[in-house]
């Protein structure tokens, strides 16, 4: 008995995450700028509507452990990833990070959360995914993180 309970208690532990190949991935298109990425829709189930600052939509996980953004940030001045990560003063403890004359992608744990963000270079946009999820279940996330971030187009 007591190691059905146990078992039974871990398997309701794993995040829909580590379920891999029952993924369902939509495409989902911010329409005022075409920006577009893969979503896992099973696992980020709940539109909570409009980013702040920017154009698109931001989606949580039905427990709220993780959330996703999906925006298209303006870029009047028509910088470059490089010029446009170093405004936005992203933090000095980033521990991954990849500039590149098209993206930029930046990732570090805070507050036992990993967040990740990738931006790719638009005409007037910086289009961007943002991804928070529990630092303990970076594993997990890889391969979805991974999936949404080259997904990502303009």
């Amino acid at each position: 008995m007591p190691r059905r309970w146990f078992a039974a208690l871990f398997f309701s532990l794993i995040p829909a995450v580590a379920c891999a190949g029952s993924m369902e991935w939509r495409n989902y298109v911010v329409p005022s700028t075409g920006a577009h990425v893969d979503i896992p829709v099973n696992i980020f189930t709940e539109d909570v509507g409009q980013p702040e600052g920017g154009i698109g939509r931001r989606f949580f996980t039905s427990d709220h452990r993780a959330d996703l953004t999906v925006q298209s940030l303006p870029n009047p001045d028509h910088d470059t990833p490089a010029i446009f990560l170093k405004k936005r003063r992203p933090p000095a403890d980033i521990q991954y990070k990849r500039v590149t004359p098209r993206f930029f992608a930046v990732s570090s744990v805070r507050n036992g959360r990993t967040w990740y963000n990738r931006c790719n270079l638009a005409k007037e946009y910086m289009n961007c995914v943002l991804i928070n999820y529990p630092a303990a279940e970076e594993r997990q996330w890889d391969a979805v993180v991974t999936r949404i971030s080259l997904s990502l187009a303009n």
